[in-house]
């Protein structure tokens, strides 16, 4: 048996076994997987990840130094010019082989240099974001790793947590969990500890006392003993089935679709140079060896080493921002992004709540009203937020306290759909009492009754409308407003959502949630740069409005949630258009608006922190969250955010701009040079008694070309560069080759001629003479041109390169320059150029500069750079 079948068969043995612990009690389930509640011993635990391995779904790519030498080795370029150093030492020709040998050698190198140097950093970065799991070890609480946890871990959970494994509970306390990336539920699903009945369920996940990898909890708290991890748990088996890849990004869909545009290009050119020069007598071997170097001249052969190195570039100084990259590609589309989508809660405001008042329906300020506050935010078991920590806050400093004799008995968790939470407590009394605290309109519907001036009656529709004024005002204020109601319960075991029901309603409480200072500065400075930002909360739309106003935001009428499930899709974007307030929403409303806007054409990004907002993290071209959010957040976010102020989102705007602005530099530059060099081998082999350029040299030539490339992801990024957001536009580099690179072939052609009818190099015996010419003047013009490209403005006065790509091509250039009157020229069959084709050359190349500014400026608007 292969090893990778018998870690399947191990891998199916655990997944069975996950299945059965459901039918056993607690006791059974710790025996069978060899803990206890006191946990494993650290040393046990050690001997079992070493023979499970890391809980994670996939082995990581071991990205060792072999692997990236491997991947230079494998670079067409380079196995075409092994191809070519082979047939050299072939035929004789020891120096030839040996200069190719060295350029391999440079080749090779400076792939493998800069590939570690981005690797380094990347590992740096993601070594600075760890999701934790509460493990019990040793009888003792603490917290590991994720990937550390192994089977037979004791693991406790609470709102907000992702599930760390495939999880048999033994106790819980109102647990409700989020399977939805399952099974496809929309809405939490209650758990428990006890064992099942009966025959298991048809699938795992309908036990009620399992709990799965990918999962996480809406609410409530559980302890469970982990029974399978990594690549054996449900989640991780169905990933190995489908491998389905994720949705790609703007950056990836733009990367594909140029590569596409190579590929095309590259399948008509190569053809046709190859029957071109074997159809006008040069011998079909010599044409074929000669199409393949035009091949590889063809292929930005740089490009993933550009990628890759001005990726890894962004995201360290991304970190000086306090901004950590999870994901690389996210850079990119984090300063394409033009619209911004954020949560309000502790995003836009401060993550300091504070209770302002808590009045009685008449108006007054009650402890009454504090007192049942408290006992819910004291009492509830899940996430405790930021309203909760307030009231508590509130209440020990002005001396509120839960007397003796009030116990907690049973809770009905927040959720998102009812957006209520109770408690019920045991009276001092002997009795039952449920108090309710939750959105004002939700609350409003289940209360039957009102106390208003000490008395219980009827809640009125004058009442009502009173309330609703009162709410209407305080909202406006930019107030967070509670509502608190309770009733009476017989004594009983259990209780459910159908008990909130007929409720007094007592009284509400009013937060204050001031906006972060840096919040407007950093709105007004996206707003700068051309990305429109919305929000969406789960809020009310008056305090949200009145955020919005405070921190200059315009924002137009509010679209609510319940008004968009009567919406199509088309009818929500043109509703998105004219708003910036999208309130009283759920998870699923968030998710559903930033897929309208990216199918509207829109890289969007995502702002949250809570449970609620990890769908549309999920969904987004760029998820952003904050090192505090709730594990779920930070897992579906690609870009977190290590400090309060919301300044360093522009900031890594702007840093994610300049990363594309370099990219597109060698993009453009690379496709519209080699683009304009093939139309001119195409017409000159068809004319020609010779090679225009033996095989060797155009090979030298995209060498030189490329090392002279390799600074440009730290270049300098002109200011107007990065003041809007560029998304990937095939259509636009398609048309930048398709009038630049005919540009560059205008002035090879003037070349061909001057060497032809100037120089006489018109026949097979001055071929050598016309081949270094042309090889000279080409690697000039397309290696000083990225001076031109690199930039909107005029080149060299109005901005200027960074010093390292100034040098490069000064020292290609004098490569150039040496190497025919070099001891490697015979090798390369250059030779010596007269004094007058210097001269003739240094006008060649001036004249270029001039007029590729002239076109380029034709074709693109500085505003499209």
């Amino acid at each position: 048996m292969t090893q990778r079948a018998r870690h399947d068969s191990d891998t199916a043995q655990i997944a069975a076994s996950v299945a059965e612990l459901g039918g056993l009690d607690a006791a059974a389930a710790f025996a069978r997987l060899g803990s206890s509640a006191a946990g494993l011993s650290s040393g046990e635990a050690a001997a079992r990840l070493a023979a499970d391995g890391p809980n994670q779904i996939a082995e990581p790519e071991r990205d060792t130094p072999w692997h990236r030498l491997g991947r230079a080795l494998l670079n067409p370029v380079v196995l075409l010019l092994a191809v070519l150093a082979g047939v050299s030492l072939a035929t004789g020709d020891a120096r030839a082989a040996a200069f190719i040998g060295v350029m391999i050698v440079i080749g090779v190198s400076l792939r493998f240099v800069q590939e570690t140097r981005a690797d380094r950093a990347a590992a740096a970065l993601k070594a600075m974001i760890r999701v934790t799991v509460a493990v019990i070890r040793d009888g003792a609480p603490g917290e590991i790793p994720l990937h550390d946890v192994v089977r037979g871990d004791v693991v406790t959970l609470s709102a907000g947590d992702m599930i760390p494994a495939d999880v048999r509970l033994v106790w819980t306390r109102d647990l409700f969990v989020n399977q939805a990336s399952l099974t496809g539920e929309s809405l939490p699903v209650e758990k428990s500890a006890a064992a099942v009945a009966g025959a298991p369920p048809a699938s795992p996940a309908d036990a009620t006392n399992l709990c799965f990898l990918g999962t996480s909890v809406a609410s409530g708290t559980a302890t469970g003993v982990v029974g399978a991890t990594g690549g054996a748990t449900c989640f991780g088996r169905l990933a190995r089935a489908l491998a389905e890849p994720e949705e790609p990004t703007a950056f990836d869909r733009g990367v594909s679709a140029f590569t596409w545009l190579m590929i095309r290009f590259i399948a008509v050119m190569v053809p046709l140079v190859f029957f071109i020069n074997g159809l006008t007598g040069h011998g079909w071997r010599e044409a074929f060896v000669f199409a393949l170097a035009v091949a590889v001249g063809l292929t930005p052969e740089m490009l993933p080493m550009i990628v890759s190195v001005s990726l890894s570039r962004g995201a360290v100084a991304m970190a000086r921002h306090q901004v950590i990259v999870k994901r690389l590609a996210a850079i990119q589309n984090f300063g394409a992004m033009d619209v911004l989508c954020t949560d309000k809660t502790g995003t836009l405001t401060m993550d300091h709540v504070i209770l302002q008042h808590h009045r009685d329906l008449d108006g007054d300020e009650s402890p009454r009203v504090l007192f049942d506050a408290l006992l819910v935010s004291r009492f509830q078991t899940g996430l405790r937020n930021l309203l909760d920590r307030a009231v508590v806050r509130y209440a020990e400093e002005h001396g509120t306290a839960i007397p003796d004799g009030y116990v907690p008995v049973d809770e009905l968790p927040f959720d998102f759909e009812r957006k209520i939470m109770s408690v019920v407590v045991a009276t001092p009394e002997g009795g039952r009492r449920l108090v309710a605290k939750g959105a004002h309109d939700e609350l409003l519907e289940r209360c039957t009754a009102c106390e208003l001036r000490g008395a219980v009656t009827p809640l009125s529709p004058e009442v009502v409308a009173e309330v609703r004024a009162a709410y209407a005002q305080l909202s406006g204020e930019g107030f967070r407003v509670l509502a608190i109601a309770a009733r009476d319960l017989p004594v009983r075991d259990d209780y459910t959502l159908a008990d909130e029901r007929d409720l007094v309603l007592v009284g509400y409480v009013a937060f204050l949630d001031p906006p972060k200072d840096s919040a407007g500065p950093a709105i007004a400075a996206l707003r700068r740069d051309g990305v429109a930002v919305k929000v969406l909360t789960g809020d009310n739309e008056l305090v949200s409005a009145c955020v919005c106003r405070q921190v200059g935001l315009p924002a137009g009428p509010a679209l609510l949630g319940p008004a968009m499930d009567a919406m199509t899709d088309d009818e929500l974007g043109a509703a998105l258009d004219g708003t910036g307030i999208c309130a009283h929403l759920s998870p699923g409303h968030k998710q559903r608006i930033i897929q309208v806007l990216r199918r509207r054409g829109h890289v969007v990004g995502f702002l949250g922190d809570g449970i609620n907002d990890a769908p549309a993290l999920h969904a987004a071209d760029v998820g952003i969250s904050v090192d505090a959010a709730v594990d779920v957040a930070k897992e579906s976010a690609d870009i977190i955010l290590l400090e309060k102020s919301l300044l360093v989102l522009d900031a890594g705007v702007r840093e994610g701009r300049k990363v594309f602005a370099n990219i597109l530099k060698y993009v453009r530059m690379g496709a519209s040079s080699n683009f304009g060099n093939m139309l001119s081998v195409v017409g000159a082999s068809a004319v020609l008694p010779f090679l225009p350029m033996a095989p060797v040299q155009v090979l030298a030539n995209n060498l030189l070309y490329d090392i002279s490339q390799v600074p440009i992801p730290g270049d300098n990024v002109d200011a107007d560069q990065v003041v809007a957001p560029h998304p990937w536009s095939v259509r636009r580099i398609r048309r930048f080759i398709l009038l630049v690179g005919p540009v560059s072939s205008l002035f090879d052609y003037t070349t061909f001629a001057a060497l032809w009818f100037g120089f006489g190099a018109r026949d097979v015996a001055h071929q050598a003479l016309f081949q270094t010419g042309w090889f000279v003047e080409s690697l000039f013009t397309q290696t000083l041109i990225i001076h031109v490209i690199r930039t909107a403005r005029v080149p060299f006065l109005q901005s200027r390169s960074s010093w390292q790509l100034a040098g490069t091509t000064a020292l290609v250039m004098a490569i150039g320059a040496w190497l025919p009157s070099s001891p490697f020229a015979a090798s390369l069959g250059l030779t010596a150029l007269p004094g007058a084709y210097w001269a003739f050359l240094a006008a060649t190349v001036a004249a270029y500069v001039v007029t590729v500014q002239i076109v380029k400026r034709l074709v693109l608007h500085a505003a499209e750079f």
